[in-house]
């Protein structure tokens, strides 16, 4: 005699079915972030040296991208920091280093004339990527409901 009870069965699975997250899965939505961020990066730091009313160290710079969200968002505090030299040296941004008498000398950087420029003509990409993916999405979407 069987027990039907001691084995139990998988439910058919349809198309339409979402597909259970696999290892796999994760492991390409992590890759998908991380090339996501590594663009948007160099957008992120101009924009928030832009609106500073000083000169901001990575340290700060990464404070202020965790207090306007939960977090840092997708920005590694670490991933900051090549962006910020890779910026500077591309006259993006100025910097200057200060002794700190509670460790070591701090790299103090701020958005130049170029660098304004850049993120006014970036953030006028960015918006019109923006509105291009939610469109396609949202259109995609809208079929996927509607079948």
């Amino acid at each position: 005699l069987i027990n039907s009870m001691s084995q139990p069965t998988a439910m058919p699975a349809f198309d339409d079915d979402p597909p259970e997250p696999t290892d796999a899965t994760e492991a390409q939505r992590r890759k998908f972030q991380r090339e996501l961020s590594a663009g948007l990066t160099a957008l992120v730091l101009l924009s928030v040296l832009a609106d500073a009313d000083e000169d901001l160290y990575g340290y700060e710079i990464a404070r202020r991208l965790a207090g306007e969200h939960d977090g840092a968002g997708p920005f590694k505090q670490g991933a900051l920091y090549p962006v910020l030299r890779n910026m500077s040296a591309a006259g993006l941004l100025s910097s200057r280093v200060v002794p700190s008498y509670s460790g070591p000398p701090r790299r103090y950087y701020r958005i130049t004339p170029p660098g304004r420029d850049a993120l006014e003509a970036w953030r006028s990409t960015w918006t019109a990527t923006r509105d291009f993916v939610d469109a396609t999405l949202n259109r995609a979407a809208a079929q996927e409901t509607s079948s």
